[in-house]
């Protein structure tokens, strides 16, 4: 095998060493934790913003968030942050990991089980993580 780099990982090296000129505190910046910087909103607000905002019979926020979680796996690895954060939304709005997975998993059908694997490995780290906070 050559040691010879590909284009695109010139291209990364390149934006690295971007990055680090402009500045040196991005050589140690993770994309995971800025997703600390956005906090979940309270069951309530969410219902507010999100819920029964088209008609007071219309969809609660679980359901809407549900249905954002769906639309998410079908975009695959490009989702990933907003994956992570509307099952963290989801946890708070009150759905079971049971309604979590299945969501995700109907989805393999339209989205193809690549995406959904990572949609599932994706909501599996938050809730593990989710379990950590609680203790």
């Amino acid at each position: 095998m050559s040691d010879q780099k590909t284009p695109f990982e010139l291209m990364m090296t390149q934006a690295q060493e971007m990055a680090k000129a402009f500045n040196p505190a991005l050589e140690s910046f993770a994309p995971k934790e800025f997703e600390k910087l956005w906090p979940t909103m309270p069951k309530d607000i969410m219902e507010f913003w999100f819920g029964k905002g088209m008609s007071k019979d219309g969809l609660d926020a679980k359901t809407r968030l549900l249905l954002t979680l769906a639309g998410l796996t079908m975009q695959g690895a490009q989702a990933d942050t907003p994956v992570r954060m509307t099952v963290r939304h989801l946890i708070e709005a009150g759905a079971t990991k049971d309604e979590i997975a299945e969501t995700i998993a109907h989805m393999s059908m339209f989205a193809g089980i690549p995406a959904m694997t990572r949609a599932m490995e994706l909501a599996r780290e938050v809730m593990e993580d989710n379990k950590d906070d609680a203790k």
